[in-house]
């Protein structure tokens, strides 16, 4: 076992070397050393200004430039300062670093890539002509929470409207639902090629990224001679233990 390293009381650690071509990083106590010009390789990016000139950091108790953010993925945004290399794996959180860094190039290198590209160009442009989803996915887990006291489940009810036409049908078929109607939460119409079940998916994803255990089943209603059935209703199941 190593003896702690004992410094005289009010001894500073040496300052980084701002002339120096090698630079000693610690990005939120993950270690790294990179040169100088790897770091202003794209000039406009955020860890260019921070090194240049007089760099704008101050230096942990070792000497080395103390950069306060997780550092989990800065050696891929490392890595391709060095080499141009992209990622395989972790991909969105990589670009997440490369956004706070404005690391251009490795930003469009990343969207460009397959899972990148079904989100931001798929999905979340789909997502973008469904009315109110984002404030409806609030709702809903706001819903749930609210309805777990002493439970186990949550069961929130959604209403989903394919087209304008299944808009038309609305009143009648809220009104058919024996749940509390008050409670329901209408996503749609769209006007997208994307089905009923690509939503569903969406919603549980968005959900469960937030660290939500959810399911989703269809509600059936009861069929009656006197009244139509409506299969716009589906069940949110959270699952809280």
């Amino acid at each position: 076992m190593s003896l702690p390293d004992c410094k005289s009381p009010g001894k500073q650690s040496a300052p980084a070397n701002p002339h120096s071509p090698v630079v000693q990083l610690n990005v939120g106590g993950h270690l790294f050393s990179t040169s100088l010009s790897a770091l202003r390789k794209h000039p406009d990016s955020r860890l260019a200004e921070l090194f240049s000139g007089q760099p704008k950091l101050r230096a942990d108790a070792e000497g080395r430039y103390f950069l306060d953010r997780d550092g989990s993925h800065f050696g891929a945004v490392l890595e391709f300062l060095r080499s141009e290399s992209l990622p395989t794996e972790s991909v969105r959180e990589v670009h997440r670093e490369a956004v706070y860094y404005n690391i251009k190039p490795l930003i469009k290198h990343l969207e460009e890539t397959p899972q990148m590209f079904g989100e931001l160009v798929g999905r979340q442009q789909f997502l973008s002509r469904v009315p109110h989803y984002r404030e409806n996915i609030e709702v809903l887990i706001r819903v749930a929470r609210a309805e777990a006291i002493a439970a186990r489940h949550s069961t929130i009810m959604i209403c989903v409207l394919r087209t304008e036409e299944d808009l038309g049908s609305y009143e009648d078929a809220i009104n058919s639902l024996e749940a509390d109607k008050e409670s329901v939460v209408t996503f749609g119409p769209w006007k997208a090629a994307v089905s009923v079940k690509d939503l569903l998916d969406c919603v549980k994803m968005d959900i469960g990224s937030q660290g939500y255990e959810v399911s989703v089943q269809p509600h059936v209603m009861e069929k009656s001679f006197l009244s139509k059935s409506y299969d716009y209703f589906y069940k949110l199941i959270f699952t809280w233990w």
